[in-house]
């Protein structure tokens, strides 16, 4: 019921508008890095002085408008150069859909093997993010034509799909980021429970540990990452060879703990204003993310007007009183 509801919320244009407007005001820097690239580059700098890398999200997709796409890929261009010039410890994840897959195919190709080339130029890693089912297969043909002349791009394997095996032996020497999945699909192509997700989502992670290249665990599960730690120490899998990942503002002391311990962390940073859909997305995931952030805010003790029925209320409320 919950995950309905967010998913819901998640594609509220009313709401999407109206945070991009007021997000500041509803405790949106809790969740999102900065909201352009010199703020977010000072905060992937206050990460890596705690041992913790980046891979950075320029926020937004599903885009229908050529100009929007095209500005997307000029600011993921943008960001590429900042990490580089900075020396900060990141790299970048985009959604197919930000630059122009439902646009056009061939559109989408050339803004994302613009990205990957400049990144490349770095050394820099892209990851390729996963979306909603429909788009799924696209975004593997795009990886495929782009690792006929490129070795830097990566993608994910969310555990939901009962496709997930098979993709991720396809994928298997490739660096990959394996995640629940966030979007709300249709018993015909995916998992509903938490328990089978969870499941496979363990099943995956213990696979490509053991036959893969480099394995990204995305969760904040601590039962998990536990689980994770005790599985590679029993088979001797070097620390060299995963890392665990969790979303910017969440679970911050586990965060650094992991990378004081000496494993390998990444931090998903998000930046932009296009940030509610994003954060629905991640509480439908996980319900209970919505405590997490609670936790966050309140220790701090900010002013932010926080969780998502009571954010959802204010956003409306804000919204009503300008018309």
């Amino acid at each position: 019921m919950l995950k309905e509801i967010f998913i819901g919320l998640s594609t509220n244009q009313m709401l999407t508008a109206a945070a991009k407007k007021y997000g500041l005001k509803l405790g949106a820097q809790n969740v999102v890095a900065g909201t352009n690239v010199e703020e977010t580059i000072k905060s992937i700098r206050e990460l890596n002085a705690l041992g913790i890398s980046c891979t950075v999200d320029n926020l937004g997709e599903f885009v229908f408008e050529r100009e929007e796409a095209l500005k997307a890929k000029d600011s993921i261009l943008e960001v590429i150069e900042a990490i580089h010039e900075n020396g900060v410890d990141a790299h970048i994840s985009l959604k197919p859909t930000q630059i122009g897959l439902d646009i056009d195919y061939d559109f989408c190709y050339e803004n994302l093997k613009e990205i990957v080339a400049a990144a490349s130029k770095y050394d820099m890693h892209i990851n390729l993010d996963m979306e909603d089912y429909g788009h799924v297969q696209p975004s593997y043909d795009l990886l495929e034509t782009l690792l006929e002349e490129y070795s830097n791009v990566g993608t994910v394997i969310q555990s939901y799909f009962y496709r997930a095996q098979e993709d991720i032996e396809k994928h298997k020497d490739l660096r990959l980021r394996i995640v629940k999945g966030a979007y709300k699909e249709p018993v015909e192509y995916a998992y509903q429970t938490r328990e089978e997700i969870d499941a496979n989502f363990v099943q995956l992670i213990e696979y490509h540990l053991l036959n893969g290249k480099f394995t990204s665990i995305a969760t904040h599960d601590h039962n998990i990452i536990n689980h994770v730690i005790d599985f590679v120490e029993e088979h001797n899998i070097s620390r060299e060879k995963f890392e665990f990942q969790m979303l910017y503002g969440f679970r911050k002391d586990m965060q650094v703990d992991l990378a004081k311990r000496g494993y390998k962390f990444c931090t998903y940073v998000p930046f932009g204003d296009d940030w509610y859909g994003y954060f629905m997305r991640r509480l439908a995931e996980r319900p209970q993310n919505l405590n997490l952030v609670i936790k966050q805010v309140f220790n701090k003790r900010t002013n932010t007007a926080i969780g998502l029925f009571a954010g959802a209320y204010a956003l409306g409320r804000l919204t009503a009183k300008k018309k």
